[in-house]
């Protein structure tokens, strides 16, 4: 997925992730070993019944961008690492509310908490998670982050979690409505989808000390890099390949969920009469192939493909105005490069 220099990278930096991951959500009281084995299982570190047992735990995108950010502007990766660990605990309390909203059963291959467990404690996991993502960047001060910039990154964390919610609202209020613009699709995953991505970069930043020209241009960055990043996300939902993506072929088709492909051939004349009624009742799986054969009569797929493209093309045009000439040769470049063609 990404070059050799981002490789490197990640191989280094993706253990002492792991390695604070496992400490923040560390607990050894035997009466609440249910309730960390539960985020633990979630993580891919666990099974049902809390033994070890490693299984994909989803490819740890915003910590790492949160790394490679300090590491490019010059700071100390390690000093990060916290901060990249709130990330990561902040995006998984995401989704472990996003299946229960949504009523996902499976994610990563495996059942999702509340699918085990049920809907009140996977809720109750997913709040834990999140005051311990909290807890972990206000962290970062044991690691000789000043103060300043300790305030600084909480902010940026403190807003990211308000387009989160904002952004999962008119996601799930979407599901609902018959006509929904591709503009307000677009509202709807800078806050779900790319404020993260644009967080992560800029704490990452912060943290490494960038001047303001370079934190400003790396936030441009991080959010096309986002919304290139989720329209390829909707792409997959679509036409990915379960064995790859985990997730049932055309999932997103039957939830009637409101992705970038579905909404233009719902805005389309040529296709919109058809596909709204198919789209007015619960979507079954012997409905799939009509519902495909209208999103490739008008080109839904290559007019997603072309936007991602033009939003990754942004991205890097932004990167190489914070970093210069180096920028092409930075693990930052090579990670958002491959993205392009990611499979899962």
């Amino acid at each position: 997925m990404s070059g050799q220099k981002a490789q490197t990278f990640i191989s280094h930096w993706l253990p002492k992730l792991e390695q604070e991951l496992y400490a923040q959500l560390a607990n050894e009281e035997e009466a609440l070993a249910g309730f960390y084995g539960m985020m633990r299982y979630h993580m891919g570190w666990v099974d049902e019944t809390f033994q070890p047992k490693l299984t994909p735990a989803g490819k740890r995108l915003r910590p790492m961008l949160c790394l490679m950010a300090c590491d490019e502007v010059g700071g100390v990766p390690v000093q990060a690492l916290p901060a990249a660990a709130a990330i990561e605990l902040l995006h998984n309390f995401s989704l472990i509310h996003d299946d229960v909203e949504d009523g996902d059963e499976i994610r990563r291959h495996r059942s999702t908490v509340w699918k085990v467990w049920g809907a009140p404690q996977a809720i109750n996991t997913g709040d834990g998670m999140f005051s311990i993502a909290y807890r972990a960047i206000q962290s970062t001060a044991r690691l000789g982050v000043p103060d300043r910039t300790v305030l600084t990154i909480l902010n940026i964390f403190t807003d990211t979690n308000i387009r989160l919610t904002e952004g999962q609202y008119l996601d799930i209020s979407f599901e609902d409505r018959e006509v929904v613009g591709v503009d307000e699709y677009i509202r709807m995953i800078m806050g779900k989808t790319s404020a993260l991505i644009k967080a992560s970069v800029a704490i990452g930043a912060s943290i490494g000390g960038a001047s303001m020209a370079q934190f400003g241009v790396l936030g441009q960055f991080g959010h096309a890099l986002g919304l290139a990043f989720q329209i390829q996300d909707d792409i997959l939902g679509i036409w990915g390949d379960p064995e790859m993506t985990g997730k049932a072929a055309g999932n997103d088709i039957l939830r009637r969920k409101k992705s970038l492909p579905l909404l233009y051939a719902l805005n389309h004349g040529q296709t919109a009469p058809q596909l709204r009624a198919l789209m007015a009742d619960e979507m079954t799986p012997d409905q799939l192939p009509q519902v495909l054969a209208l999103l490739e009569q008008v080109g839904a797929r290559e007019h997603a493909e072309e936007i991602v493209r033009r939003q990754h093309e942004t991205a890097l045009h932004a990167l190489e105005e914070a970093l210069g000439e180096r920028a092409t040769e930075s693990a930052l470049y090579e990670l958002a490069d491959g993205l392009l063609g990611r499979r899962s």
